[in-house]
């Protein structure tokens, strides 16, 4: 079964007139794919189609085989907190908790990913080694981490309890070459160790070494079509 598999999806943005489409994509577990494209093709309209925080107009889209076209909001969100990792752009931590507390926020909300986390503890602190985060940082608040440091933050959060899918919107713009090349290392490895499907969002062609099939977002008249390269 693929983690993800989208269909004949198509979107159109309000009093626009211009439209999104993706005939398809597929991503089986452990499977990685980055989708490409420029400032204000779609990226991130297709990121939050995707989550389930905008529903097509047209077309499926299933995540872990369940048709999130037929879920309520409140439906979708529980999905997205069970089956979803997140690396956001900005990284989304919480500035009034520390590095422990981040880390471990999926786990408030959602019951399924938390019974898959046997030993919350331990797990933390191996996500920290695995995405090579001192055990000294654990305890301080987040906004004293360096931005490199915060991005990993983000990584093990999304990491922690194995979802069936992560999503990464940009995770390498504020990375140095050497610095982006470890990262995705460390990112990767991760996800083929806890099975996870990844995807990835950037305008890196750097990055395409890192996944297993691309897609580009072609822009024209209409709108944006979604094409496999």
């Amino acid at each position: 079964m693929h983690q993800l598999e989208i269909d004949h999806l198509s979107y159109q943005w309000p009093g626009s007139g211009r439209s999104l489409s993706l005939p398809r994509l597929a991503l089986a577990a452990g499977e990685r794919a980055m989708l490409r494209g420029v400032s204000g093709s779609g990226k991130s309209t297709l990121l939050n189609l995707i989550a389930g925080v905008l529903k097509p107009d047209t077309g499926t889209l299933r995540l872990t085989g369940t048709e999130l076209s037929t879920l309520s909001a409140g439906q979708r969100d529980r999905l997205r907190a069970e089956a979803m990792g997140i690396v956001f752009q900005q990284f989304n931590l919480l500035p009034y908790l520390s590095v422990h507390d981040n880390i471990l926020l999926p786990l408030k909300f959602a019951p399924e990913r938390r019974k898959r986390v046997t030993q919350p503890e331990a797990e933390v602190r191996r996500l920290m080694a695995a995405m090579e985060l001192p055990e000294s940082v654990l305890a301080r608040p987040v906004t004293e981490l360096s931005v490199g440091q915060q991005q990993r933050v983000a990584v093990a959060r999304a990491l922690l309890g194995s979802p069936a899918l992560i999503l990464a919107d940009e995770p390498t713009s504020a990375l140095d070459p050497d610095s982006r090349d470890r990262f995705m290392a460390l990112l990767t490895a991760q996800c083929q160790a806890a099975g996870s499907s990844l995807l990835l969002v950037s305008h890196d062609p750097a990055l395409a070494e890192c996944v297993d099939t691309q897609y580009q977002l072609h822009v024209h008249d209409q709108g944006t079509e979604v094409r496999p390269c």
